[in-house]
Formats: C-alpha cells, sequence, structure tokens
C-alpha cells in the first residue's frame, strides 16, 4: 500500500543525511530504561556510516513546549545511544534559530560519523510545523530519512516539512513498521481477527467503525466491554461503563452485522469489589454479577472463546488490554491471552501485530513482545493507523517519491 522509496534506492556515500528518529526514551534519575527505539534506529544509521555517509540525528524528548529545559536535554540519552550503537556519537547543542555552529561541526567532523542535535521540541516552531525551521533542519543536509512511525501522525517541521525540502526516503524502521502493519490490516491474510481492550470505548469509537470493514472478527474486552454489555441491557454491577453512549454501540452492533463481522464479547467475568491488588474477587457468569461488583477481568469461559477464535485466524491485530492488567490477579486473562497468541505465531499459524502503550505494557509483562510478529512502540501514531486516517509524515513521504520518479 505505502510503496514508499527506501535507503535502497539512493546513494548515501559521502552525503550528509538527516535522520528522524523517536529517541524519546523512558529515564529514571537519568538512566535510559528501555532502548527499543534506539535499537530499531541502529539498522538504518549503520546504512549511512557503512558508506561513509553523516548521520544526523533529529529527536524530540518529552514536552518542553518550545522551551529549554534542561532535565528534556537529549544530551541525556547519547551515552546509551553510543552502547547501542557501538560508535561514538557527536551531541550538538543546537541552536535552532542559527544553524551556522551545527554545520560547521558536521563538516569539520569525518566521514562515517554520527550526530545527534538538541531536542526539537525546545523551539516552538517543532509543533507549529514551521517551514523556517524546518529549512534550519534541512541546511545540514543533502538527503532526509524519516526512521520514526512514532511520531509520523505529527506534522511537525521535522517529520512533515522537511520532507517537501530534501529528497525524502523511508528508513529500515519505518520500511519494516509500514510492513508489518500492511500485512496485518491493508493486505491481510483472513480470516482476521482485531483484539480491542482498553477502559473507555469514547477513544476507539473511529478505531472500530474503521476495523468492522477490515475484519473478520472483533473481540473486545477491558472496561469498554461493559458499554456493550450495558446496551445489552445485561447486568454488569457497578462497573465502569460509558452508559451515555449506548446509542453509538448499538449503531456499532448493527454495523457489525451489515459487515458479517462477529463480535466476540465477555461471556463470564473476574469481579471484585474494590480496584487494588489482590483485592478480594471472584468469577461470576454474566447473568449473576452482584449489583456493588466489579467486572476487573475476563474469566475462564471467554478465555477459552477468545482461544477459539484465535485458532481459526490467520492474522491477529491487537490494542489494549483484556481487563486491569496494572493489578493482579486482573492481569490473568492479558497475559493468558497473550502467550496463546504468542504460541500460535510461534508455530507459523498466525501472524500478529500489535502496538499502542498499554498494549506493549501488557505484552511486556507476559513476557511474550519477542514473540509476536511485529509490535509497535508507536502510540498515537498506531491508533491513528488502525483508524484509517492518513498520517501527515507518511504522506510527505509519497509526494518526495512521486516527485524524485518524475524528475
Amino acid at each position: 500500500m505505502y510503496n514508499l522509496l527506501t535507503l535502497d534506492d539512493v546513494n548515501l556515500r559521502h552525503k550528509n543525511v538527516v535522520v528522524r528518529v523517536d529517541f524519546n526514551l523512558p529515564i529514571i534519575e537519568g538512566k535510559v530504561t528501555d532502548s527499543t527505539r534506539i535499537l530499531r534506529s541502529v539498522p538504518t544509521i549503520r546504512d549511512i556510516i557503512k558508506v561513509n555517509g553523516k548521520a544526523i540525528l533529529l529527536s524530540h524528548f518529552d514536552r518542553p513546549k518550545g522551551k529549554f529545559i534542561k532535565e528534556m536535554s537529549l544530551e541525556q540519552v547519547v551515552k546509551k545511544a553510543e552502547e547501542v550503537l557501538n560508535h561514538e556519537i557527536i551531541f550538538v547543542k543546537t541552536d535552532w534559530n542559527n544553524m551556522d555552529e551545527a554545520r560547521k561541526i558536521i563538516a569539520s567532523a569525518p566521514l562515517g560519523s554520527v550526530f545527534l542535535l538538541e531536542n526539537t521540541r525546545f523551539h516552538p516552531g517543532e509543533e507549529k510545523n514551521s517551514s523556517k525551521l524546518a529549512k534550519n533542519m534541512a541546511s545540514l543536509g543533502e538527503i532526509y530519512v524519516n526512521d520514526a512511525f512514532s511520531v509520523s501522525h505529527r506534522a511537525h517541521a521535522s517529520t512533515e516539512a522537511i520532507a517537501h525540502l530534501l529528497p525524502a526516503y523511508s528508513g529500515r524502521a519505518l520500511e519494516k513498521e509500514l510492513k508489518a502493519l500492511s500485512d496485518g490490516l491493508d493486505n491481510p491474510t483472513h480470516p482476521v481477527i482485531a483484539i480491542i481492550g482498553g477502559a473507555k470505548i469514547s477513544t476507539k469509537i473511529d478505531l472500530i467503525e474503521n476495523l468492522l470493514k477490515k475484519v473478520d472478527g472483533l473481540v473486545i474486552g477491558g472496561g469498554m466491554a461493559n458499554s456493550f454489555l450495558y446496551a445489552m441491557e445485561i447486568g454488569i454491577g457497578n462497573s465502569l461503563c460509558e452508559k451515555n453512549l449506548k446509542e453509538i454501540v448499538e449503531r456499532i452492533m448493527d454495523k457489525a452485522d451489515e459487515e458479517h463481522c462477529a463480535i466476540i464479547l465477555p461471556i463470564d467475568a473476574n469481579v471484585a469489589w474494590e480496584l487494588k491488588t489482590n483485592a478480594k474477587h471472584r468469577f461470576y457468569g454474566l447473568d449473576a454479577i452482584e449489583p456493588n461488583g466489579m467486572i476487573l477481568d475476563i474469566g475462564p469461559r471467554s478465555i477459552e472463546r477468545i482461544k477459539g477464535a484465535i485458532d481459526e485466524a490467520r492474522t491477529i491485530i491487537w490494542n489494549g488490554p483484556l481487563g486491569a492488567f496494572e493489578y493482579e490477579p486482573f492481569d490473568a486473562g492479558t497475559i493468558e491471552i497473550a502467550k496463546y497468541v504468542a504460541d500460535r505465531t510461534k508455530q507459523g499459524n498466525l501472524i500478529s501485530v500489535a502496538g499502542g502503550g498499554d498494549t506493549v505494557a501488557a505484552l511486556a509483562k507476559a513476557g511474550v513482545i519477542d514473540k509476536f510478529t511485529y509490535v509497535s512502540t508507536a502510540g498515537g501514531a498506531f491508533l491513528e493507523w488502525m483508524e484509517g486516517k492518513p498520517l501527515p509524515a507518511i504522506e510527505a513521504l509519497k509526494l518526495s517519491r512521486d516527485k524524485i520518479k518524475n524528475k
């Protein structure tokens, strides 16, 4: 579907290559606690420096709102990035309004050097998609590479505007991510089952309505399943529920019938009377939940029902936990289903693609991140892709592709 130009389509030798990476990493007490996003940028950086190109890395970090905040400087990720890349990284304390010093540092460094510039969001023009800031960024190189799917839903200077100013290509991580997503939903092997969880249906209406047109079955879990059960006049006790969305839920169920998409809801539940770790709990059928009880996880019969759907599937798309996975034992349903999907994937029976912040955390807790076909570290971009929305940075790469091909 995307058919973008990649690093295979351009000569990188001795070129200055501006690369948008995502080094917005979790840091505790000055130390990076998860280097996954650095690891995924390594193939692109190595492809540049192995032919004596210079890799000039752009990234944001946190939300400084256009101001310099020392605690949000990218300088603190340099050491970890050097360890992962096994290569020196030159940190450039960038003045985004005047790139003369940055250009001098880059020009004077030897071929094959890697540079990390300061937090792009220290300049207010980044999030405003400023053409002036994008020109300053573009002045550093001859080629632009987007290797950060996680911010490709943002029309920012370093993701969208710059792609109109330099010949623009997709990096290895972006290329891999888009292929995985295309295999998962755009051109999947059917039957396709989507597993959608989380607390509220209000945040995922667009996502669900788009999926109904593309998947064969939709497993609904988490707090959002309660809104479906309520609309079906099934007692949910004191569970989290958006009762005001009953008409929307009914519309979704009608649309599912029209699209011949099966909606798979819980048929039993793990119920507690307070939300905390190791709270007193019991399994109930959905016809017997006490008025003051809260549904916090799916029950054993629901787990078996979902496993049956997975057995029939060839492709699984997953976003959102099936219960209050942050609190044991209400993580049990999510973990058991995650391990089942991982086993089916390992056996070669399933393509499994997952993404979203809570989803990644839940799969990490289950110990199966590396056992899915692909797990996206993107949050908002993954959701907007699932909703069928165009991603501004990807659209910019398409325009650059067409411009290059028409030369």
